[in-house]
């Protein structure tokens, strides 16, 4: 640990480079959706093309996010995170020189690899670089600057696809990343845990890719397959996903620590983020092929027309965390989706004639004030489950899961609604097909719903009468003070996940989960995610089986 102050020049710097790598991986994934018309008409590429130019980032992301964390744990965070914006950025550079198809879907794979080593490493960054008294307000810098560049890259990316070239869209991580590189080994320090966990679980890696990927290409090529081989091949992707939970519940040192899943809660919380960000996923492609292709959109409106969801999780997700720290996290988890789904229903209506005033604004509101509401209480709920010292294995495991509801849902959901070929460019085609995925998805969100209604429980009450505790060091009272989040209501793993924990009176000790703050509304299963803490052997790991 290092104990710059925020308001040196090397604190600043270390805001910086955090800002500029997470800011490269947030405008990559804002802007792909938005260029793929673009890149199909150049590229000549067909629907099975764009679910790979899609997914292929996202399959090595969520495969590899959490060897990530834990290699910087190891090695070195401004390492780590260092190669991986260096690794991301040629990885940029070639998707913008690529000339078709198949050159594009390698280089987002190699993205996602890249991504996968940078995304953990931004906050850990900031983390592990200023001293205690300053570590709150610099992530609060970190999150405010980073939600400044989250609503501006709509508008930034869609406008260097509609007047440049889709390549920009691209090509505009290379200066990004180079000066990312130039203030991260000038400026930040490095730092390790020296107690990481020496052993790296490559098996169980390998076993987590192969899944996702075979599944993936059964479902993304189904139609060039048949019946019968994508059944096979679905059967052996099935199959490979037994192999690796085999492996990680005999592997002394598991990339997944599989007692984390005998907690009905943290259970249920992974189950609810599969369905309610596979349908996220889904929404947001369909969405903005739906709007360029049928309703004539440019890219830079159609990247603009979500910017309500991001407005709205700036300026409320706070309050949807401080709802579910009083009335706890299950009625929250369940209105969200079915008020997402709400919303999912009203978009699908969107279609040829339809203005952005009473056709798409109306849903797309809807839409975000249900992530308003379950965002925050999901990121509590995933990190309460576990024990303190797993707070990062198991953000770093409901990262891996959103990512992984996303990817299926795009390899799925064309197939299931007879997309192929080049349907996305034809309006009639593609139209009735995406009211059919928009209304799945909705049904996605309210089985999401009920997934919380059913299993998700609230907290217990802490007990009336205090527990003698020991006395509280000056610096870690300081610490809980100055990292507050959610108004106190919130605390924070050593990740920078929120939990529902709630307040506790002096003198009295809660159950050993996590206790430092977060920014508000901050979610594991956002495009950051959090960075891990290290694999060792715990003991509180086995009350995880019986807890709540």
């Amino acid at each position: 640990m290092s104990d710059l102050a925020l308001d040196s020049r090397a604190g600043r710097s270390v805001i910086a480079a955090a800002v500029l790598g997470s800011g490269m991986a947030l405008l990559d994934g804002t802007v792909v959706n938005v260029a793929l018309v673009r890149i199909g008409e150049e590229l000549r590429a067909g629907m099975s093309d764009l679910q790979w130019i899609t997914n292929g980032y996202l399959l090595a992301l969520a495969s590899l996010i959490l060897l990530g964390g834990s290699l910087g744990d190891r090695f070195g965070r401004r390492r780590v995170f260092v190669i991986g914006v260096a690794w991301f950025t040629l990885a940029s550079a070639a998707c913008g020189l690529a000339q078709s198809p198949g050159q594009l879907v390698v280089a987002r794979v190699l993205q996602g690899v890249g991504g996968a080593l940078l995304t953990p490493g931004s906050l850990s960054l900031i983390q592990s670089s200023f001293r205690p008294g300053d570590r709150g307000k610099a992530i609060g810098a970190w999150s405010g600057l980073g939600g400044i560049a989250s609503a501006a890259g709509p508008f930034v990316g869609g406008w260097l696809v509609q007047y440049a070239s889709w390549r920009w869209a691209f090509l505009v991580n290379v200066p990004l990343g180079a000066a990312t590189i130039w203030i991260a080994q000038l400026h930040v320090p490095e730092s390790r845990d020296e107690r990481a966990d020496h052993h790296f679980d490559v098996p169980g890696a390998t076993l987590a890719t192969l899944a996702l990927g075979v599944t993936t290409f059964a479902l993304i090529q189904h139609e060039a397959l048949g019946a019968g081989p994508t059944v096979g091949v679905l059967a052996l992707g099935l199959a490979i996903g037994v192999a690796f939970v085999v492996v990680e519940r005999r592997t002394p040192h598991p990339m997944v620590q599989p007692a984390l899943f005998a907690s009905p809660q943290f259970s249920a919380a992974n189950a609810m983020t599969l369905l309610v960000y596979a349908a996220l996923g889904a929404v947001f492609f369909f969405l903005t092929l739906q709007l360029q292709t049928v309703l004539g959109y440019g890219p830079m409106l159609a990247g603009m027309a979500s910017l309500p969801v991001t407005v709205l999780m700036l300026f409320l997700a706070s309050k949807g965390g401080e709802l579910a720290s009083r009335i706890g996290p299950r009625l929250p988890m369940t209105l969200g989706p079915v008020v997402c789904g709400v919303g999912t229903v009203l978009l699908a209506g969107v279609g040829a004639g339809s203005t952005y005033w009473l056709g798409v604004l109306p849903g797309i509101t809807v839409f975000g004030l249900g992530l308003v509401l379950l965002v925050a209480p999901l990121t509590a709920t995933v990190l309460a489950a576990a024990p303190d010292r797993y707070a990062g294995v198991a953000s770093g495991v409901n990262n891996a899961v959103a990512r992984a509801g996303s990817l299926l849902a795009v390899a799925a959901l064309p197939a299931a609604v007879g997309l192929s070929g080049t349907d996305y460019a034809d309006p009639e085609a593609f139209s009735s097909a995406y009211r059919a995925a928009m209304l799945l998805c909705a049904v996605l969100l309210v089985a999401g719903g009920a997934v919380s209604w059913l299993l998700i429980r609230n907290p217990e009450a802490e007990p009336s009468e205090p527990v003698p505790a020991e006395p509280v060091p000056a610096e870690e009272a300081a610490v809980g003070a100055h990292e507050g989040g959610l108004e106190g209501a919130l605390d924070r793993t050593h990740d920078g996940i929120p939990t529902l924990a709630p307040k506790v009176a002096r003198g009295a000790v809660p159950a050993r989960r996590h206790t430092r703050s977060v920014q508000a509304g901050w979610s594991c299963a956002g495009s950051e995610g959090c960075p891990g803490t290290s694999h060792r052997e715990d003991d509180d790991l086995a009350s995880t089986s019986g807890a709540r």
